[in-house]
């Protein structure tokens, strides 16, 4: 098996690349070894004491450092992912209807605001997340209002030095773009 790495914008996070799929569908970001107890991986990358944060995606595996240095700490990375995917163990535990279990967060907005949280939602989701997906991150739509947008930012764009240009520069002047009533972008 060979993994590849690939570094992100944000110092602390290195994206690993395991040549197959790591979640079907959507991300999963823990900050903590508490929160990895669904993912027999981040389990594993968690036991790991330099690791602060693990992202699994689609295809990847975002791991931010607490401290150190990458070139100490990628090969315990590298085993673990190894080590993981021979084990043939899932990579997240399913629930009791047999589906994975997923990061699912409240949204909030009004009902006069549907039409506009559609376009932004679509926005986010066709142009946003891909790219922010290629540097190990995501962002997801959290809420709307009063001209204000709500995104959760996970795995490398969290604690990124340059997540508040890509908020302020990037996505706030792309759905300004698209949708005028937005007035300002926020994470959350």
């Amino acid at each position: 098996m060979f993994i590849q790495t690939e570094t992100t914008p944000n110092p602390a996070t290195l994206k690993f690349l395991p040549g197959r799929t790591v979640l079907p569908s959507g991300t999963l970001d823990m900050r903590d070894a508490e929160s990895a107890a669904r993912s027999p991986l981040a389990q594993r990358l968690f036991a790991i004491p330099q690791v602060g944060g693990v992202m699994l995606g689609p295809d990847f595996i975002a791991v931010t450092k607490k401290d150190g240095e990458w070139n100490h700490l990628k090969p315990a990375i590298l085993g673990a992912v190894m080590e993981h995917f021979l084990s043939n163990e899932p990579t997240v535990a399913t629930g009791a209807d047999g589906a994975p279990h997923a990061d699912v967060e409240d949204e909030f907005f009004e009902e006069k605001d549907k039409e506009t949280v559609g376009t932004i939602k679509e926005l986010i989701e066709t142009r946003v997340r891909p790219a922010v997906a290629a540097d190990g991150g995501d962002i997801t739509f959290r809420g709307y209002k009063d001209g204000v947008v709500f995104l959760n930012m996970r795995g490398a764009c969290s604690g990124c030095p340059s997540s508040t240009a890509t908020l302020k520069q990037g996505i706030e002047n792309l759905l300004r773009h698209f949708v005028p009533d937005v007035t300002e972008v926020r994470p959350v």
